[in-house]
């Protein structure tokens, strides 16, 4: 949804909705019903879903750094003082997992000098232009037979198998988690609006260390309570345009669902038998990785 803001702004139909920065996190931060004390939200302008990964326990009493990992939107939006509120974390490199016509699209990440770049695209299943051929036909009709009756939801459910039965999907999951095992300095990564490519990394990322799941969850679902105002604002503005009589069809593609991340989960272990072998033999992350990851976010 953010690619398609973009694009209708770049073309007058819409005016832009500059991102506002989310309060910080002092310590802890808690947002709406998900209750998820170790979340930090880092205030950079231009983001309103960036945080750090640091802070939640582990299963065996051990917690996530903080300062070490943080996941996020797309940077492409960073005014100057978003670049240099950036500069401020240390980051080494950050993990572009956007495709070559989302990049093309919402334009290549603006970030500080000394940070590289690392492209590894996780397909969005044509998501992007598939919102756009239905938002631009603006016909009611079309719009609700595309998206009504529970079809935006499926089609979601879809995209997040798609992140384990794909080959290059994984691939590029593997290598993420493998670059970050790896790195001396903190890294980010991030998709589009920082929620579904990246809510599934983060989840893979912080089960591979021992976080729970049920609170691996949580972290996914925040992106709902951070993101809400910005989707509110997108819906209100097709809506005023003339795109869309009822713009409500398209928030099941907007938010986070347990049942998304249920259907990615769902898919690993039967595809691969266990979350562990499908670390093991869909990511390809051995052992020795999980290890130096664990010893690499973990206090």
């Amino acid at each position: 949804m953010r690619l398609l803001a973009t694009a209708l702004a770049a073309a007058g139909l819409l005016a832009p909705a500059g991102a506002q920065a989310a309060p910080a996190g002092q310590g802890a931060a808690v947002y709406g019903a998900h209750r998820i004390s170790a979340a930090e939200v880092v205030p950079v302008p231009g983001t309103v879903n960036l945080r750090d990964v640091g802070g939640y326990r582990t299963v065996d009493g051990e917690s996530t750094r903080r300062g070490v990992l943080y996941r996020s939107e797309s940077l492409s939006d960073l005014p100057p003082e978003g670049v240099a509120t950036l500069a401020r974390l240390g980051l080494g490199s950050a993990i572009d997992l956007r495709t070559a016509p989302e990049v093309q699209a919402d334009g290549p990440d603006k970030l500080p000098a000394g940070v590289t770049a690392v492209p590894l695209a996780v397909d969005d299943l044509s998501l992007f232009a598939f919102i756009g051929q239905v938002v631009r036909s603006k016909d009611p009709l079309y719009q609700q037979a595309q998206l009504g009756e529970g079809k935006a939801a499926a089609r979601m459910r879809g995209l997040y198998r798609g992140f384990v039965t794909n080959p290059a999907n994984r691939a590029a999951l593997g290598a993420a988690i493998k670059h970050v095992a790896v790195s001396t300095r903190p890294v980010l990564f991030h998709c589009s609006a920082g929620k579904d490519r990246t809510g599934v990394l983060a989840d893979t990322i912080l089960r591979a260390v021992g976080v729970p799941a049920s609170t691996s969850e949580g972290d996914y679902l925040l992106s709902n309570e951070l993101r809400a105002a910005t989707d509110q604002a997108l819906r209100e503005q097709l809506k005023a345009a003339g795109y869309m009589e009822n713009p409500d069809l398209l928030i099941p593609l907007q938010r986070v669902e347990t049942s998304y991340l249920a259907a990615f989960r769902a898919q690993a272990v039967a595809s691969y038998g266990s979350f562990g072998k499908f670390l093991r033999n869909g990511l390809g992350i051995d052992a020795l990785t999980i290890l130096t990851l664990r010893s690499r976010i973990v206090t």
